[in-house]
């Protein structure tokens, strides 16, 4: 049987960053990608998609414009979420796509939306999928026209699933749109966390608090949108996940909110690193050390009772598998594979797993010869749902929940659940 293609550690370090192999580049054949198939990821179909996505803004709605098809996708997505009351749909023939005259429909659906609603909602979001992208549409122009139809805030969300390997993406184009309906407001003694629709498990908020701000505001915690306003207001912008970055750019130039990027980390002692340069950059005072104490201790309990424990990560999963991958072996565990995909962000991690673990395979999980995986991984443990997968008769830790865990909270619920396996 065909085998997948795969290559060690020390032979993708040795090769460098600029000779990164083409089972590993999206635009270099054809695409597997394994998490998304899993998923059954599109654009908007599973998790925290463009459109389920576009709806963390609180009270807002979203007009679908779309062929039919597109809408009976996210009429399933409406019910599995409770969202269903919160969609509208304009649907597209053929010739409407073609010739593009439904664009004069948008603002009068509009307008509809707001007469049919006993509450009005407090924005709309103007969601246009594929097809559209043929036409090249100003969305800016049509949600400013559907403004001045309704009196009501409006920003698009673009599902243009070939932007995904481009330099704006889907889900960083909804980051941006959604923050950009903040309006300037009162400075306030408050910070906001940028990058994740759903809450924080972290002691970063803690720590923010017992520093001196009066708020720490995340989309997924506002529940008006006046309290969504809010976040205009803030002293800070601290960036958790790389796609936010645009949104943040964004803010910083139209708001004056400075921004600072805190990675996501599973090495205990980079993520002190990163609170001090919080701290310093900051200004602030961060006592972190009881909750570093209980990572340090949830690290240790497992590395006493599994000292030779051997790991399989995946890619479907809340972490860099590299550096999660890196963050294991520093540890004083082994790790036979990695699926993955690997950039120019996360290159760096391979140079060091090759120096601890030069043997360490990494798996493309874009290449369709991952479709032979047939044997179990050289592992007793797997982490993440495409590991389990791969691998299905050995013990997985998912590590995908929609609660985002971040900083020393995130070591010590790993290694807690990874106790109890």
């Amino acid at each position: 049987m065909p085998q997948p293609w795969s290559i060690t550690a020390k032979q993708f370090a040795e090769a460098g960053k600029d000779n990164i192999p083409k089972e590993l580049q999206p635009h270099a054949n054809l695409i597997y990608s394994s998490p998304a198939t899993l998923a059954y990821n599109s654009p908007g179909a599973q998790g925290f998609g463009v459109k389920r996505a576009g709806l963390a803004v609180p009270e807002s709605v979203m007009l679908l414009i779309s062929p039919a098809c597109c809408g009976r996708n996210t009429t399933a997505l409406g019910r599995e979420h409770a969202l269903a009351d919160r969609f509208y749909y304009l649907l597209l023939d053929d010739t409407e796509i073609v010739t593009g005259r439904y664009l004069a429909k948008v603002p009068e659906a509009a307008r509809e939306i707001v007469a049919s609603r006993a509450v009005p909602p407090k924005a709309i979001m103007l969601c246009a999928t594929c097809v559209d992208a043929l036409l090249g549409t100003d969305m800016a122009r049509l949600c400013k026209l559907c403004e001045e139809a309704t009196g009501i805030p409006s920003a698009p969300c673009t599902m243009y699933a070939l932007t995904r390997e481009g330099s704006l993406p889907p889900m960083v184009s909804v980051r941006q749109a959604i923050y950009s309906l903040l309006r300037k407001t009162a400075p306030m003694n408050s910070c906001n966390l940028l990058g994740f629709f759903s809450p924080v498990e972290s002691e970063l908020p803690t720590l923010l608090r017992n520093a001196g701000f009066d708020a720490v505001r995340e989309i997924s915690t506002c529940e008006t949108y006046e309290e969504f306003q809010k976040m205009a207001g803030a002293r800070w912008n601290l960036i958790l996940h790389p796609e936010a970055r645009n949104a943040a750019d964004d803010l910083a130039k139209r708001l004056g909110i400075p921004a600072l990027e805190l990675p996501r980390l599973t090495q205990i002692e980079k993520i002190q690193n990163l609170y001090r340069i919080l701290a310093t950059t900051c200004n602030l005072e961060l006592d972190w050390r009881s909750a570093m104490e209980e990572a340090q201790e949830a690290v240790a309990k497992f590395q006493d009772s599994h000292p030779h424990t051997t790991f399989a990560v995946g890619e479907w999963l809340n972490a860099d598998p590299f550096e999660l991958s890196l963050a294991l072996l520093r540890y004083g565990f082994r790790v036979s594979e990695i699926y993955g995909t690997v950039g120019s962000a996360n290159f760096l991690y391979i140079r060091r797993i090759a120096a601890l673990s030069p043997d360490t395979r990494i798996f493309s999980n874009l290449s369709p010869s991952m479709l032979f995986t047939a044997t179990p991984a050289q592992a007793d443990i797997t982490i993440g749902r495409d590991a389990a997968y791969y691998s299905p008769n050995l013990p997985n830790i998912p590590w995908a929940s929609e609660r985002q865990p971040f900083g020393f909270r995130a070591v010590h619920d790993l290694f807690q659940e990874l106790l109890h396996l």
